[in-house]
């Protein structure tokens, strides 16, 4: 599937069975086959020259559940800090969620972020294949992206990406660039120190 997605393919570190159950285990959700199959076939690396997509290994840089409590506890700090600034007393914070339904952003994981500062999350409702939405890099606003992950990237790279990644953006290279273990291992400390 994900040849067909990248024109140009060049695999990263995959993730293995194991380490995506045990991402699921200590996330309590199942994860979208779309993102299962990425997480094998694709692996760590970067999207279209732009998005990086955890996924669950070994290293804190590129772990699914590392990099997902991180991106939420930001984006949480964050909002503290623009509700509580005094310059914005005239205009109270609030996310503009497209569809206007803000109770998407209470079943939010984060799974991935753009180069430029937007991220990626599921809305983890139901089972199977999770809704796909993009926060935009100034916090506030919140787009529909995709119903799975491959279609979230087939739509990125035509005339839609403006509507999902804001409207400057322009259609992504049909590319993926893995990112290899040895330089994963580089990055930093074990994701679970239990690891090999």
């Amino acid at each position: 599937m994900w040849q067909a997605v990248f024109g140009d393919l060049r695999p990263g570190c995959p993730s293995s069975e194991a380490e995506i159950a045990r991402a699921e285990e200590e996330l309590g959700f199942a994860l979208p086959d779309s993102y299962r199959s990425f997480c094998r076939d694709c692996g760590a690396g970067i999207a279209g020259g732009l998005i990086r997509i955890a996924t669950p290994l070994p290293f804190e840089a590129a772990d699914l559940v590392t990099r997902g409590g991180l991106i939420a506890h930001s984006v949480g700090s964050a909002a503290q800090a623009l509700a509580a600034n005094p310059a914005f007393a005239d205009r109270p914070f609030r996310f503009d969620v497209a569809g206007d339904d803000p109770s998407v952003l209470d079943r939010a994981f984060f799974f991935g972020e753009t180069l430029d500062g937007a991220f990626l999350f599921w809305d983890v409702r139901g089972t199977g294949e999770y809704d796909i939405w993009v926060m935009g890099a100034d916090l506030e606003s919140v787009r529909f992206g995709a119903e799975s992950l491959d279609e979230l990237f087939r739509t990125l790279q035509g005339p839609r990406a403006g509507a999902i990644l804001g409207p400057e953006a322009e259609p992504l290279p049909s590319r993926f660039e893995g990112i290899e273990e040895a330089v994963l291992a580089r990055a930093g400390a074990p994701a679970n120190p239990d690891a090999p």
